[in-house]
């Protein structure tokens, strides 16, 4: 029996991509973008139609979709242009962990899969449960809770978007720029200035440089950080921006899980 819901589906981003094959859905999906990693066998199952600020829009139109996600108003103008070509569009733009499950929540729906989506669902708020709890079980035993500076990008410097910044709280640590992480969008959370990095001290810093390898050699090398915690205790690490970045599945599974082995193993040395 066909669910219902839209048949033929262009997915924009990752994330969409990821979960509708999550929920057997996969089938729906048309055209994805060239930056989907996760699953990885979508690369060679579905045609790449898009990349982030641009898509092609003549290919995704010989698609006949019947839905688009996107994410974003860094999309919107691909939106526009398939709007103006009469196909339905929805634009997601989800920045908090709560906003992520509600977007979940509501791309499961439309394919007819709202049982499934809850109960997956269900799972996911299930694990970041424990994590918080393990992290208060370190904090009522004593343990410090590291200052942590998570790097979107190097040059320049841009901070954690808040799904990280809440993400990276649960698993025990503390943003360093709480204050940027509300800022929806990457302009806004530049730091001009590496010194204002340095004056927060971080005890750890993780870098995720939206698919450019992240070089921990060249985090320590930066004028004036050989006196910062995480640079003087070799606490660099990177977690891949496909794991930690994309706003769905990969970042409330296995980014968390990585933010949190981080943070944890952190506390148990240092705290």
């Amino acid at each position: 029996m066909t669910l219902p819901g839209p048949q033929r589906i262009v997915c924009l981003t990752e994330e969409t991509t990821e979960w509708l094959y999550l929920l057997g859905q996969e089938q729906r999906i048309v055209g994805i973008s060239g930056y989907t990693v996760r699953p990885r066998r979508a690369r060679a199952e579905k045609p790449k139609v898009s990349a982030f600020l641009n898509a092609k829009i003549d290919k995704i139109l010989a698609l006949q979709p019947d839905c688009v996600f996107g994410f974003s108003d860094l999309q919107a103008d691909i939106a526009a242009a398939l709007i103006r070509a009469g196909v339905p569009v929805t634009v997601f733009n989800q920045r908090s962990v709560e906003q992520i499950f509600d977007m979940l929540f509501q791309v499961a729906a439309v394919v007819g899969c709202a049982d499934q989506g809850l109960a997956r669902i269900a799972a996911m708020r299930e694990r970041l449960a424990a994590i918080r709890a393990e992290a208060d079980a370190l904090t009522a035993a004593g343990k410090r809770r590291p200052r942590v500076f998570f790097e979107e990008w190097d040059e320049p410097h841009i901070s954690g978007i808040r799904w990280v910044s809440e993400l990276l709280g649960m698993a025990g640590g503390d943003d360093v720029f709480p204050e940027l992480a509300v800022q929806p969008l990457g302009k806004d959370r530049i730091i001009a200035d590496g010194a204002q990095i340095v004056a927060r001290a971080p005890d750890i810093v993780i870098g995720s440089w939206c698919g450019k390898k992240f070089r921990p050699e060249n985090v320590a090398a930066r004028p004036g950080w050989a006196a910062v915690p995480a640079v003087r205790d070799n606490q660099l690490f990177e977690i891949k921006s496909a794991d930690i970045l994309q706003p769905g599945p990969a970042a409330l599974t296995d980014g968390v899980a990585q933010l949190h082995h981080i943070v944890q193993a952190w506390r148990l040395a240092h705290g």
